[in-house]
């Protein structure tokens, strides 16, 4: 399995060199509770939410025998992340052998160095991002 993050259709791309050893996805639903005279509390069940997904892993900043990827080092993969985040443009994950691809937001990203390795360890948060498809009414 890959992990892949990527910007405007793969013109940047970067494979996550180290896997986390878990990630889940949370699906959400925008349900609402209202109270009633004669009910008590109900629920109306709403639309899908987003999802969202943390990945927690880290950069090396040598070569490993199990780094997936040495197409970066360290800092390059905190830069360009960064550099993403100041462009506000949706990013695409893609996690291979599995049906995720959907492009997101990055929520947040946290990174500090380990002392002695100097590998950069990082948090990444997620979520779904939705094209907005308009409709243009026709006139008569």
């Amino acid at each position: 399995m890959d992990i892949y993050l990527s910007i405007n259709n793969r013109a940047q791309v970067i494979k996550l060199p180290v896997i986390p050893a878990e990630f889940r996805i949370q699906s959400a639903m925008n349900n609402e509770n209202y109270t009633t005279i004669s009910q008590g509390d109900i629920k109306l069940i709403g639309l899908k939410g987003l999802k969202g997904l943390v990945i927690e892993s880290f950069f090396p900043t040598k070569e490993y025998v199990f780094s997936r990827d040495d197409d970066y080092r360290g800092f390059q993969y905190v830069e360009m992340i960064e550099k993403w985040m100041e462009e506000r443009i949706p990013i695409r994950l893609i996690i291979s052998e599995t049906p995720i691809n959907m492009p997101c937001t990055i929520e947040s990203f946290e990174y500090g160095v380990k002392p002695g390795s100097g590998d950069i360890y990082y948090t990444l948060t997620l979520s779904e991002f939705k094209f907005i498809a308009l409709q243009q009414k026709q006139v008569e």
